[in-house]
């Protein structure tokens, strides 16, 4: 049996696309997604997407290197190695400025950088994506919508359904791997309900 990750839609131009995402997001749909040629600044709030977590992960890694600079000098300076110099007190901060702040901005950027890959899921050379008739033109001049297969409110027949009152200029299946793709014969009698023909 066919083992679908959901059903993808396909745009023309970005406004249908966004107006698509609003409408499935009332609908009651979450587990959804949206590919572009370019960002499109309405999309993510009209796919529900929850502020990024990044800033404040990165915020974190900033208070990490300042904490590890500034106690590394206070450490090393007033228990390991306490030479007095020049008169001055052995918790001189003022001078470890320098280093905590270096660290602060080294531990930010590295926390940003795998912040970023981690919740992205990065590396991710595969995806059920990749399957979908035509999906190679996400990079070019197509848009897509995909409602995901694991959606609580998924339905086969009901989600296509739905999709085809979005008019989109297709709409196909997503298997989880080639070897499961949908062939035309499986879907010969809804080939041209409200869709046109499928490029399967």
């Amino acid at each position: 049996m066919t083992k679908i990750y959901g059903l993808i839609a396909e745009f023309d131009q970005p406004k249908p696309l966004i107006e698509a995402a609003r409408r499935a997001k009332d609908a009651g749909y979450r587990r959804m997604e949206a590919y572009t040629p370019f960002p499109i600044e309405d999309l993510t709030e009209a796919l529900g997407r929850k502020e990024s977590r990044l800033p404040f992960i990165v915020f974190l890694g900033g208070v990490a290197g300042a904490i590890t600079g500034f106690g590394m000098q206070e450490i090393s300076m007033t228990r390991l190695y306490p030479y007095l110099i020049g008169g001055k007190p052995l918790s001189s901060w003022p001078a470890w400025i320098p280093i905590t702040f270096e660290l602060t901005v080294l531990f930010a950027a590295f926390t940003a950088v795998i912040g970023m890959i981690a919740l992205n899921g990065l590396p991710q050379p595969y995806h059920p994506v990749f399957n979908a008739a035509g999906f190679e033109r996400a990079s070019l001049d197509k848009f897509f919508l995909v409602i995901e297969a694991r959606d609580p409110k998924f339905d086969m027949v009901e989600t296509r359904r739905f999709l085809e009152t979005l008019n989109p200029g297709n709409i196909s299946d997503v298997s989880h791997s080639p070897d499961e793709s949908a062939s035309e014969d499986d879907f010969s009698e809804a080939t041209t309900i409200g869709v046109g023909k499928w490029e399967i």
